[in-house]
């Protein structure tokens, strides 16, 4: 299964919400992403049958080591997009969060090391 943005969006979802144990609550994804119930669950039953996560119903949803580097990788691209249109650009940190989450799905892996290069060319002053 490839991953869409959509799937992408849940599996950084599971991540953020996650408690202390690692288990994120069906409801805590639904509020991050103002959607309905029934979208989390089936995304969550994708997701699951393509073993990025486990999900025990009324316990809650993990991530699964492969689910975990999806997520990791989702919130790196995000993270470097963000810095890039706030420090670089000058777009409000409100602005580029919802730009970054749009934009994190569709950037190339080239372009994303070239930006973290850059970023860290400007930060370290060289």
């Amino acid at each position: 299964m490839k991953l869409t943005a959509n799937m992408e969006d849940y599996l950084e979802a599971v991540s953020f919400c996650a408690n202390e144990e690692g288990i994120a609550r069906v409801s805590d994804i639904r509020d991050m992403l103002g959607v309905k119930t029934p979208s989390v669950t089936g995304a969550i039953r994708a997701l699951a049958e393509a073993k990025y996560v486990k999900h025990e119903p009324y316990r809650g949803v993990v991530l699964t080591s492969k689910g975990r580097r999806a997520a990791e990788d989702v919130k790196k691209r995000h993270a470097i997009l963000s810095r890039f249109l706030t420090q670089v650009l000058g777009v409000n940190p409100k602005t580029a969060d919802i730009d970054a989450c749009k934009m994190e799905h569709a950037v190339s892996k080239e372009t994303l090391e070239k930006l973290h290069t850059y970023l860290h060319k400007i930060t370290d002053g060289k």
